[in-house]
């Protein structure tokens, strides 16, 4: 039931995108390729995972840098993806990629974070900044590697 959530969410939201000139993916820098911007953790921050195999499972292993983030307030840009149907969003994820398919997700868990709204915000084709406590995800059931509780929005469109 969420997978078809999310794909008819997606799928409301790509015309709007791809008519909006909204950027492309980012590599490690800002939505829109802007530069990584003092205060923002960057993407490429996010990305600095290695891997670690415990009991036949492979699990992330986080540089020193994301693990001094853990429950530390952040603010962190990308693109949103409503995981729920409406304008109003109180969870979704948070993209370093614009969504650029209705049925696929745009990257992996190093460029995905769960968010979690303390008060909902409109949903928005065009980058987004918030801001909230960043928990690192070392073993969650749905493959999610970052979550960021209470968020709220710091600028739309950047």
């Amino acid at each position: 039931m969420k997978r078809m959530l999310l794909a008819v969410a997606f799928a409301l939201a790509v015309p709007a995108l791809v008519g909006s000139g909204a950027a492309r993916s980012a590599d490690g820098v800002g939505p829109n390729g802007a530069p990584d911007r003092h205060g923002v953790v960057s993407w490429k921050t996010l990305a600095d995972v290695g891997e670690v195999t415990i009991k036949n499972r492979v699990l992330p292993r986080f540089s020193d840098q994301i693990v001094a983030l853990d429950q530390h307030e952040v603010k962190l840009q990308g693109f949103m993806l409503p995981l729920d149907p409406g304008k109003m969003q109180k969870r979704f994820l948070l993209s370093a990629n614009v969504p650029s398919c209705p049925f696929c997700l745009p990257g992996g868990p190093e460029s995905l974070i769960e968010v979690l709204c303390s008060k909902p915000i409109a949903f928005s084709a065009e980058p987004i900044m918030i801001s909230g406590t960043l928990s690192v995800l070392r073993d969650d059931p749905n493959g999610l590697w970052y979550r960021v509780k209470d968020a709220s929005l710091v600028s739309p469109g950047m």
